[in-house]
């Protein structure tokens, strides 16, 4: 759940050193809404990819229920509803506090979530699945959230929300290039599939970078919140993990490498955080 918590952290932080952190009552609804949000497209993911036959025997990541056949497709299609119907209800309280911006981001998250993976044109299966976690997951996460503190917008905040983007792009990116042959089979055309093992690996690499260079060019462009800076000491843990993706073709050692990118996510927005208010 780390693509969820991590820009809400985010987005707080920002909006607490700009003066403008709300009651906890709107910080608890942005987080609760974050993780029904994601949970119901991981549910509307686990039904669709078993509808369109992509999730088989062969498959390395972790465990589809519904394939599994622990969980009836019927009974994860209602799952996936209710899950979204409280995700609108967590949001009520900050529809009334942001009004209509709070509300077109909520249905627009719920919306492309469900066609993250579902419909005749679904996201994940035309190549566009990372587009849309590096924009929901990234900007309009952490906007969103510092919205609903201060009801303004600067564009520090949408830049630096694209590092929490990236990194959770990095996360999809292990899924895909583990599950390069599956989704190719399946007919479904991620980057990887389309453009080979090696960019999958070239993108995963941008994109953990990319994250930890955020900080330090809007240090330089701004001399302002360098201790945002901070999270460069994950630059180690950076490179190993590239270094795994680019060696390994193991299915439970990259199954390991997404839960330590999801780590990397939130070891990220804790020292982002942490050094943004500081400084």
């Amino acid at each position: 759940m780390a693509a969820a918590v991590a820009p809400v952290l985010m987005g707080t932080a920002m909006a607490w050193a700009d003066g403008g952190l709300s009651p906890a009552l709107g910080v608890f609804f942005a987080l609760i809404g974050a993780l029904l949000i994601q949970i119901g497209t991981n549910f509307a993911n686990d039904y669709a990819d078993y509808l369109k036959g992509a999730d088989t025997a062969t498959r390395k990541g972790p465990l589809r229920v519904t394939a599994a056949g622990l969980v009836t497709p019927e009974a994860m299609r209602r799952a996936t509803t209710l899950t979204f119907a409280l995700a609108v209800v967590a949001g009520l309280y900050l529809i009334w506090r942001g009004g209509w911006p709070v509300l077109a981001i909520g249905l627009l998250s719920i919306l492309f979530g469900i066609l993250y993976t579902s419909g005749r044109y679904a996201l994940a299966y035309l190549g566009l699945g990372e587009l849309f976690v590096l924009i929901f997951f990234g900007p309009v996460a952490v906007g969103g959230t510092y919205y609903v503190q201060t009801l303004t917008i600067t564009r520090e905040v949408l830049l630096m929300g694209l590092a929490p983007g990236l990194i959770s792009t990095g996360i999809l990116l292990v899924n895909n290039v583990r599950d390069l042959e599956e989704d190719r089979q399946a007919g479904k055309r991620t980057p990887v599939v389309r453009f080979g093992r090696t960019f999958g690996v070239g993108l995963y690499a941008f994109c953990l970078f990319g994250a930890l260079l955020l900080p330090v060019v809007w240090y330089l462009l701004t001399y302002r919140h360098g201790g945002a800076m901070a999270v460069l000491a994950l630059l180690p843990a950076s490179v190993r993990a590239i270094r795994t993706l680019a060696l390994e073709r193991d299915g439970a050692v990259l199954n390991a490498l997404l839960a330590a990118t999801g780590r990397l996510l939130l070891l990220y927005s804790l020292l982002f955080s942490i050094g943004w208010i500081l400084t």
